[in-house]
């Protein structure tokens, strides 16, 4: 599986049920913009809820995502190294889902 999913094919995906929104950023930039659906577990906090990640990847692959793409990245690189396979992150990050999905989803 590879490192990160396009916005399309994650719009696609998450429409057939078939994958979680995991959004890594921090409580002010959830307010100020999210996606529907989507989770909020900060970068901070995933250590600690590694055991609730694993088990979510169990039945739905978790398309993690941040504002660009990079913090996200870093996530699935981190849980792919705890065992977590079912994980990949949004390319261009929520600012790229707003510009070529969901112009509704304000940019900031």
């Amino acid at each position: 599986m590879d490192f990160e999913i396009q916005p399309a094919e994650a719009q696609r995906l998450v429409a057939q049920g078939q994958a979680h929104l995991i959004d890594v950023r921090e409580e002010f930039e959830y307010s100020l913009a999210r996606l529907d659906g989507a989770e909020l577990v900060p970068m901070g906090t995933v250590p600690a809820q590694l055991q609730r990640l694993e088990a979510a990847a169990d039945d739905k692959l978790l398309i993690v995502y941040c504002h660009h793409g990079v913090r996200s990245l870093n996530v699935v690189a981190w849980l792919r190294r705890q065992g977590v396979e079912q994980c990949t992150s949004l390319a261009g990050g929520i600012d790229r889902w707003s510009v070529e999905i969901d112009p509704q989803v304000p940019r900031y």
